[in-house]
């Protein structure tokens, strides 16, 4: 598996009446193309690949998200990567597609509580009302791209390059910040 290079650990940053801020712990990350008739792969993964954009798909402790027609992100536990990996190279012979741990690359902020979504729009060109619970969209936070996963209604996940983390990291910990002194 990549190393991650991002100096934040996995911690609470930022804590208030509006919104909790933390760094999730790392996890597999995978970048998935692939055409054409997608059962082989679906077969050896154990799961249907979405079909639409920003949906998501769950087996077990996998995770997919559709971010194109061909396109995909796969998440999983660390200890899982070495199976995706193999689970991919055994049907690629019949099914050649493109598979890249991109592991180190990112890093995952979880914002949660009463005013997470409004905290996210100080950031975020898009309604985030528009993102159901349980489907994720590629968009952008203050000009750095991101993967936005809604989990629960007060729930999200944004996935990020470490190189952009301490940036984004800042922006959401003073929103956060700001948000509770909106209620004093």
């Amino acid at each position: 598996m990549n190393a991650p290079i991002c100096s934040l650990t996995p911690s609470i940053l930022a804590e208030s009446t509006a919104a909790r801020v933390s760094l999730a712990a790392p996890c597999a990350r995978f970048s998935l193309r692939a055409r054409g008739d997608l059962g082989p792969l679906e077969g050896a993964l154990g799961l249907t690949l979405p079909g639409r954009i920003g949906t998501r798909a769950d087996a077990g402790m996998l995770q997919a998200m559709c971010l194109g027609p061909d396109e995909w992100v796969l998440h999983a536990p660390e200890s899982a990567a070495s199976g995706v990996l193999s689970a991919c190279e055994a049907v690629y012979a019949t099914h050649p597609h493109s598979l890249v741990e991109i592991s180190g690359r990112e890093v995952t902020f979880v914002i949660e509580g009463p005013r997470a979504a409004e905290l996210l729009t100080l950031g975020c060109p898009r309604d985030i009302e528009t993102i159901a619970v349980g489907e994720g969209r590629r968009t952008l936070f203050d000009g750095a791209t991101v993967l936005l996963l809604r989990d629960e209604e007060t729930l999200f996940r944004m996935d990020c390059w470490n190189s952009f983390a301490p940036h984004l990291r800042h922006l959401l910990e003073t929103g956060c910040r700001e948000l509770a002194a909106e209620a004093l």
